[in-house]
């Protein structure tokens, strides 16, 4: 065998190795991330049964409740996390993620509802924000926006902010946007029931809402 054959052959096996090992590598990387979306959609489906019936048993005694409710939003915004990092992990068309999206919507729906129920029944004054953005490309302003309201969210725990995704094919959320009559200029806001549309910064997000609002807001130590 001449020299030039057997390095081919030699370049040749090294080849197949090297493609062999790549596509194992890439095999075990999509089951590891399939498992592991897999375990995060359960996980998820547990956290919303869990926050499904906490809002049962809020409605069934608000005001005795109320002290609770500061938790629940904690633990609605973990959720929103999660879903947050599926999005990114899978893609906002997913199937998986749409329907995890829908669910937390109407999530969101419910606390938003039974804030002002307890506000009605309680006398409490919560300080809400209704934010409404697109994942279609046609929102430049978007992604700024919300990482301003997760700033003001972190800063704010009692602060309660509701994301929804303006596209989705919703029934509930379609009934929200007609009633609180937003149109489809985004990042559109809902702030204490005053409208409002586009972002420009974080300080200029925090003038609407009204004087003292974010103060009654107990501020993060952290």
């Amino acid at each position: 065998m001449s020299l030039v054959t057997r390095n081919v052959i030699i370049a040749l096996v090294i080849t197949v190795v090297l493609a062999g090992t790549v596509a194992y590598a890439v095999d075990y990387l999509n089951r590891a991330r399939i498992n592991e979306l897999s375990t995060m959609e359960d996980q998820i489906s547990i956290d919303t049964l869990s926050l499904d019936t906490q809002f049962s048993l809020l409605e069934a005694a608000p005001c005795d409740s109320a002290a609770s409710s500061t938790t629940l939003v904690s633990s609605l915004a973990d959720l929103g996390n999660r879903l947050s990092y599926a999005e990114d992990q899978l893609g906002t068309d997913n199937a998986q993620v749409v329907r995890l999206k829908e669910q937390y919507s109407l999530l969101e729906i419910r606390d938003y509802l039974i804030t002002k129920q307890l506000a009605e029944a309680c006398g409490t004054k919560p300080v809400t924000v209704l934010y409404f953005y697109s994942n279609a490309g046609d929102c430049a302003d978007c992604d700024k926006a919300g990482y301003a309201l997760s700033y003001l969210r972190t800063t704010y725990p009692s602060l309660r902010v509701y994301s929804f995704d303006y596209n989705l094919d919703l029934g509930a959320l379609k009934t929200l946007v007609g009633i609180t009559k937003i149109q489809d200029t985004l990042p559109a806001f809902v702030i204490d029931g005053k409208r409002s549309y586009g972002f420009t910064s974080l300080t200029d997000l925090e003038k609407q809402f009204p004087k003292g609002a974010l103060a009654t807001s107990t501020a993060s130590l952290k």
